[in-house]
């Protein structure tokens, strides 16, 4: 009894530790629309599901300090099968938990998909997204900029991201922006978000690609819409352009994740990533990034 005192005594000691360090999840802390969504629906869910998780818990704390076996004074009923009360708490309050959680679990999923665009007044700022080898492609086609590794958005616009991968299969997340959303080659995801707060913001591959996946970090920077036209002047402006030999070299596999800025040349980069992977049938032939049926 007393080890089973000092091992409790230790697992709350550590718990208020952790509860009172001050640390900041960073899905407990958002930032933009779609992720304060996501956390009251966490929110929402844990309460529900501890409704059912707390008395069993406490239960059987109760239940082993009662049937011990130094209390004489507990009843021994070893022909007990069965008891109609007991049947119908044990199994109609999860199922009316399951039943609002399925209810919750609807609703939200229609009202957060991802490529659903956002009840706003704004025009979505729209950002390319390109997963390499290791490291995260952004373009900006209407900006005639891209960036590696760093984003620059205006707050309280919507942003609409398109994404494919030019690498293995990956995993985009922004916690404190929006959800994650897979990156997939020859294919395209969407992904509208907004941010609420001027701030800096992380994100990253949630899904393992190889060696270079722990590193393959970029950052969000929410600014005014002033202060993002100035960016974009600038990046504009910018030495290093992204043409298709540019970008050959830049999707070579590479642990190198600082950032870099370039203006951009080329036109239609990203559908041009994308249809690598299309293998035409015999009778098509692949122009630019467009396919053409020809004559037999």
């Amino acid at each position: 009894m007393n080890k089973f005192r000092h091992i409790l005594s230790i697992s709350l000691i550590t718990a208020l530790t952790f509860l009172l360090s001050g640390c900041q999840f960073a899905m407990l802390n958002p930032k933009g629309i779609i992720a304060t969504s996501e956390m009251h629906l966490l929110i929402d869910v844990t309460l529900l599901m501890l409704i059912i998780v707390i008395p069993v818990i406490i239960l059987t704390f109760v239940i082993a300090w009662r049937y011990r076996a130094s209390n004489k004074n507990a009843k021994y009923t070893p022909d007990h099968a069965h008891n109609t009360v007991v049947e119908i708490v044990c199994w109609s309050i999860p199922g009316i938990i399951i039943l609002i959680l399925s209810t919750i679990t609807w609703i939200s999923t229609h009202k957060l998909d991802p490529y659903k665009p956002l009840d706003t007044k704004s025009k979505p700022l729209i950002i390319q997204v390109v997963s390499l080898d290791w490291r995260w492609l952004f373009i900006y086609p209407k900006q005639h900029i891209a960036t590696i590794n760093y984003i620059n958005i205006p707050v309280n616009q919507q942003v609409k991201f398109v994404i494919t991968a030019d690498s293995p299969m990956n995993s985009i997340e922004m916690p404190q922006l929006a959800g994650q959303i897979y990156a997939m080659p020859g294919m395209q995801t969407k992904l509208h978000f907004m941010a609420n707060e001027i701030g800096h913001y992380r994100g990253f591959a949630a899904n393992y690609t190889g060696d270079g996946f722990a590193n393959m970090v970029f950052w969000v920077r929410a600014d005014d819409k002033q202060e993002f036209n100035k960016w974009v002047k600038d990046k504009q402006h910018s030495p290093h352009k992204l043409t298709m030999a540019a970008y050959n070299e830049l999707s070579k596999p590479s642990k190198n994740s600082k950032r870099q800025y370039f203006s951009l040349p080329e036109d239609n980069l990203f559908n041009k990533i994308i249809m690598k992977y299309k293998k035409p049938a015999p009778h098509l032939t692949m122009t630019s990034h467009n396919i053409k049926v020809t004559d037999r």
